[in-house]
């Protein structure tokens, strides 16, 4: 598949990147490119990776930055006209919906390899016992602690609300601690504490994947989790509230206004040009009670079905597996946590919170890659903010599941 860039949708194409070096002598690489498509942020990390591939293979590649919002759809769109990338860069919770529309293909790796990874990237990018996607970054939460208020991380959630309060009637902050709630929820941030709290969102199949028919958001596991969560909320001691949400929840912690922040490494740029003395530690599940699992992230690689030469685009795709100081330069590009074990250690001298997040990912559940997963999250996160809120537990989430199961429907 060799797609004519005037052939895509009117306003996704935003810039294409000739990712080779003297890319006007073309006629040193082979004539029709191998193309990529990503959205601004990682086409910045894609155009220096693909240069490297380009020189090493003797063949032209192409980076086509997409807009973000319509990134899958378009390539979606394009899978159904015939059209599109050799390959696409992408989120792994892509991986199922792409995976049953038939628009990727498995790219050559299995679970032998996973102990190349960090735990349970491969995993993620899996879909009915087939791997679809290489990673090549992870994210996940992790607690950001001022160490200056904080000498010692909290071995519980109890321990920790205790220090921000006692820190907050002090008069040394003005709120305990930092989590993003908001009026409309966050069911990424929330999980942690969710899942310590024995709640679930999906059961696992027999392949080990996320069970739709095994919905957990009402279940009575869940409802108990919440139940205890309210205790945390605007009826109860306030930790949680919905002033709290994306716009400021960093700053919060960054400023100095909170002893505690949770929070991914996209918030460390931040916290250091605050000059904020801290660490990263493992979000705290309650005393008790079970760990506290947060949703890992993952960026991949796709091979897309109709690739012109799919051989080649696996290998490009496969190509930092044997190399990793292509894992490097997608690194310093684009500073999220390399997927790559031998990657993540060359790298980790540079900023040692990379190795912290990724301790903080141990144990942690990849975010769910099943088509299903799309109809949860706006439902359970207004059913999040709404019992932080004061609304009965039961009643919020049942309502949610009866708009999730809706929307499987549709």
């Amino acid at each position: 598949m060799r797609t004519p860039l005037l052939s895509l949708c009117a306003g996704t194409l935003a810039l294409t990147l000739v990712a080779c070096s003297g890319a006007d002598e073309t006629d040193d690489y082979s004539s029709i490119p191998l193309t990529i498509w990503a959205d601004e942020d990682r086409a910045r990390a894609m155009r220096t990776f693909a240069e490297a591939f380009a020189r090493d293979v003797n063949q032209q590649v192409e980076v086509i930055v997409v807009e973000h919002e319509e990134l899958r759809a378009s390539f979606l769109s394009s899978h159904a006209t015939g059209l599109g990338p050799d390959l696409l860069v992408g989120p792994h919770d892509w991986t199922g919906e792409l995976a049953a529309a038939e628009a990727i293909v498995p790219v050559g790796l299995d679970s032998s390899h996973s102990d190349l990874f960090s735990p349970g990237a491969l995993e993620a990018v899996s879909f009915n016992g087939d791997v679809y996607g290489v990673p090549y970054a992870t994210e996940n939460l992790g607690l950001f602690r001022n160490t200056d208020l904080v000498p010692q991380a909290p071995t519980s959630i109890e321990e920790m609300v205790e220090a921000g309060e006692d820190l907050v009637e002090a008069g040394a902050v003005d709120q305990a601690l930092s989590l993003q709630v908001g009026t409309e929820g966050d069911a990424y941030h929330i999980h942690p504490f969710f899942t310590s709290a024995g709640g679930y969102l999906f059961g696992q199949d027999e392949a080990g994947d996320p069970d739709p028919t095994d919905l957990g958001v009402a279940a009575p596991e869940s409802i108990a989790a919440f139940e205890r969560l309210a205790s945390l909320g605007e009826n109860g001691s306030g930790v949680l509230d919905r002033d709290t949400d994306s716009t400021n929840a960093t700053d919060l912690f960054a400023s100095g206004a909170a002893p505690f922040l949770v929070s991914g490494p996209w918030s460390v740029s931040t916290v250091k040009e605050n000059d904020v003395a801290f660490e990263v530690d493992p979000v705290p599940g309650f005393a008790e009670a079970g760990p506290a699992r947060s949703l890992i992230g993952v960026q991949a690689f796709f091979v897309a079905s109709g690739a012109g030469d799919p051989e080649l685009a696996r290998d490009l795709a496969q190509s930092f597996l044997a190399d990793p100081e292509l894992s490097v330069i997608l690194y310093e590009a684009d500073p999220r946590v390399p997927a790559l074990d031998e990657a993540l250690e060359m790298v980790s001298g540079q900023d040692p919170h990379l190795e912290a997040f990724q301790k903080a990912g141990e144990g942690g559940l990849p975010m769910p890659a099943i088509p299903e997963m799309e109809a949860v999250w706006s439902p359970f996160s207004q059913a999040t903010a709404d019992i932080i809120g004061g609304a009965d537990p039961a009643e919020a989430l049942t309502e949610a599941e009866r708009l999730i199961l809706e929307g499987f429907a549709s």
